[in-house]
C-alpha cells in the first residue's frame, strides 16, 4: 500500500476510536445526572412528607384551640341564656301582678259604672216626677210651655233685633260702600276705555240680488258647497241685495263671510273656486287670529304666553257677550285688575294674567263641553299656567273666590260688563230678563206686587204686612237676592227693594 492509503486508514481508524470514547464518555455523564437527579427527587419527597407531617401537626394544634374556644362560647351562650330566661320570668311575673291589679281596677269600675247607672236613674226619676207637678200646676205640657217662652222673647225683642240689625248693616254697608267707591272710581278713571259696543256681523251685502241666484247656482250646487265647507247656514231671502249667514261658531260665521265676499269680488262662483276661496280666506283668518292675540297681548303688557295659547286668545275678537267684544273686555279686565290690585296690595302680575285669560274658555266653548270657567281652567292647565291664575279663571263667577286675586278679577269682570254702553241687549231679550226678575221675586210667599225698574237694574216687591212682619221682610229680601243670583245672568248688580206698608183708614161721619 502506498503512504497515502496508510493515512486514510489511520484516519478512519482514529475517526472511529474518537467517536467511541465520546459515546462511552457520554453515556457515563448521562448515568451520573439520572443518578443525581433521583436522589434529588428523593430528597424532595423526603421534605415534602416531613412539612405534611408538621402542617397536619399544626392543623390539628389549630383545631384543639377552635375546640376550646367554642366550648367557651358555648358556655357563654348558655350562661346568657340562663340569665334572659330568669328576667323573662321576673318580668312574667311582674306582669301577673299587674294583669291582677288591672281587673281589679275594671271590676271597681263596673261597680262605680252601676252605681252611676242607679243614681242617673233616680235623678231622671225625680225630674219627671218635678215636671209633672209644675206641667199640673201651670196646666201646660213641656212643649206648649216652651213655645209660649220662645213667642213671648221674640215679640219682645222683635222690634229691638231688627232695628239693631238694620243699624249695624246701615253702618257697615255706608262705610265699605264710601270706601269701595273711592277705589274703584280712582280705578275706572285710569282705565278709561271705550264705551262702544261691537258685534259679529252676519249679512252679507251684495251689488245686486242678480248675484243671490249665482251664489245658490244650478240646483244649489253652489250654496250647498258654501254650507258643507264652512259648517253654517246661508239664508236667502226676499232681502234686497244681502243674505244672512246662520251658525253657531262665529269663527266659522267670519270664515263663511271672508269667502264669500272673494267670491263675489272675484265674479267667478262654482264649486272648485268656492274650495280656493274657502282655503285663502281660511289662511287669511288664522292670521287674523294669531296678529289679534298678539297684539292683545302686548297691549296688556305680559309675555311668555305659547303660540298655540296665543292663537286661542285671537279667536276672541270673533267672540261677543251682549253685544261686548270678549277680547277687548278681557284687555279692559286685565287693566282694571292690575290697578286694583296695586291698590289693594294683592300680586299685580297675578291679577293682570288672571283677567286677561277669564274668558278664554269662551274661544273654544262651542267645539268643547263644560262652562267656559271649567274649559279655560283646562286650558291654563294645559299650557303650564301657574295655579294662582288658574284660580282667577275659574272663579270668577263664584260667590266667594279663594284668593284676593280672584275676588278682584270677579270685580273688575263685573264693572267691565256693567259700565254704560259696554254690553246691550235685544229687545225680546230685555222683556225676558225683566219677566224672570218679576217671576223670581213673585215665587215668595206673601209677596203682593213686583215691579222691575231701571232696566232691569232694581226690583221692587211689595208684601201684605198682615203676612209678614219687619222680620221676616229682612229675611226675604235676601232670599231674593240670593236666588236671583243663583238664576239669573246679568251684568253688573240688581238693588231689590222691599216695601211692607201698612195703611190704616177711617171714616168720620
Amino acid at each position: 500500500m502506498d503512504g497515502s492509503t496508510v493515512w486514510i486508514l489511520i484516519s478512519v481508524v482514529g475517526t472511529g476510536g474518537g467517536m467511541l470514547v465520546g459515546w462511552i464518555g457520554r453515556k457515563t455523564w448521562a448515568s451520573q445526572q439520572i443518578e443525581s437527579a433521583e436522589a434529588k427527587l428523593q430528597q424532595a419527597i423526603q421534605e415534602t412528607k416531613n412539612k405534611q407531617k408538621e402542617l397536619i401537626i399544626e392543623a390539628k394544634d389549630k383545631s384543639l384551640g377552635i375546640l376550646e374556644n367554642a366550648k367557651k362560647e358555648g358556655e357563654e351562650i348558655q350562661k346568657d341564656v340562663r340569665h334572659r330566661q330568669e328576667r323573662l320570668e321576673k318580668r312574667e311575673s311582674m306582669f301577673d301582678q299587674k294583669l291582677l291589679s288591672i281587673e281589679e281596677s275594671g271590676q271597681k269600675l263596673e261597680e262605680k259604672k252601676v252605681q252611676l247607672e242607679t243614681a242617673k236613674n233616680e235623678i231622671n226619676k225625680i225630674r219627671e216626677d218635678q215636671i209633672q207637678k209644675l206641667e199640673k200646676i201651670a196646666g201646660l205640657n213641656k212643649e206648649e210651655a216652651k213655645k209660649v217662652l220662645l213667642d213671648n222673647t221674640e215679640n219682645e225683642i222683635k222690634d229691638e233685633l231688627v232695628q239693631r240689625i238694620n243699624k249695624l248693616q246701615r253702618e257697615s254697608s255706608e262705610t265699605l260702600e264710601r270706601e269701595a267707591k273711592n277705589m274703584l272710581s280712582r280705578v275706572i278713571q285710569r282705565t278709561a276705555s271705550a264705551h262702544s259696543a261691537e258685534t259679529t256681523t252676519t249679512v252679507v251685502h251684495l251689488p245686486s240680488d242678480e248675484m243671490k241666484g249665482r251664489i245658490i247656482g244650478r240646483e244649489g250646487r253652489n250654496i250647498k258647497t258654501l254650507e258643507q265647507l264652512t259648517g253654517v247656514e246661508i239664508i236667502v231671502d226676499e232681502t234686497p241685495e244681502s243674505i244672512i249667514i246662520s251658525g253657531f261658531s262665529p269663527i266659522r260665521r267670519h270664515l263663511a263671510k271672508r269667502a264669500l265676499d272673494k267670491l263675489i269680488q272675484d265674479g267667478r262662483i262654482h264649486p272648485g273656486r268656492i274650495e280656493e276661496a274657502i282655503e285663502q280666506a281660511r289662511k287669511e283668518l288664522a292670521l287674523d287670529i294669531k296678529k289679534a292675540g298678539e297684539e292683545a297681548a302686548y297691549e296688556v303688557g305680559i309675555a311668555g304666553l305659547q303660540p298655540k295659547l296665543i292663537q286661542i286668545l285671537g279667536r276672541l275678537k270673533y267672540r261677543t257677550s251682549y253685544g261686548q267684544n270678549i277680547l277687548r273686555h278681557s284687555i279692559e279686565v286685565a287693566h282694571l285688575s292690575a290697578l286694583m290690585a296695586e291698590e289693594l296690595g294683592a300680586d299685580v302680575n297675578i291679577a293682570k294674567k288672571g283677567g286677561f285669560l277669564h274668558d278664554i274658555g269662551k274661544a273654544v266653548d262651542h267645539d268643547v263641553q263644560g262652562t267656559h270657567m271649567q274649559i279655560g281652567g283646562d286650558i291654563g292647565k294645559k299650557f303650564g299656567i301657574s295655579q294662582e291664575v288658574i284660580d282667577c279663571i275659574v272663579n270668577h263667577h263664584e260667590d266667594k273666590p279663594p284668593t284676593l286675586e280672584a275676588l278682584i278679577v270677579q270685580i273688575a269682570d263685573s264693572i267691565s260688563g256693567a259700565r254704560p254702553g259696554a254690553r246691550k241687549d235685544t229687545y225680546e231679550q230685555y222683556l225676558q230678563r225683566l219677566d224672570e226678575l218679576e217671576n223670581i221675586a213673585k215665587d215668595f210667599e206673601g209677596v203682593e206686587k213686583v215691579y222691575a225698574i231701571q232696566a232691569g237694574r232694581e226690583v221692587r216687591v211689595f208684601v201684605v204686612p198682615e203676612n209678614v212682619d219687619d222680620l221676616q221682610a229682612l229675611k226675604m229680601a235676601k232670599d231674593i237676592a240670593k236666588k236671583i243670583e243663583q238664576e239669573l245672568k246679568y251684568p253688573g248688580e240688581i238693588k231689590v227693594t222691599l216695601i211692607r206698608e201698612k195703611r190704616i183708614t177711617e171714616y168720620a161721619r
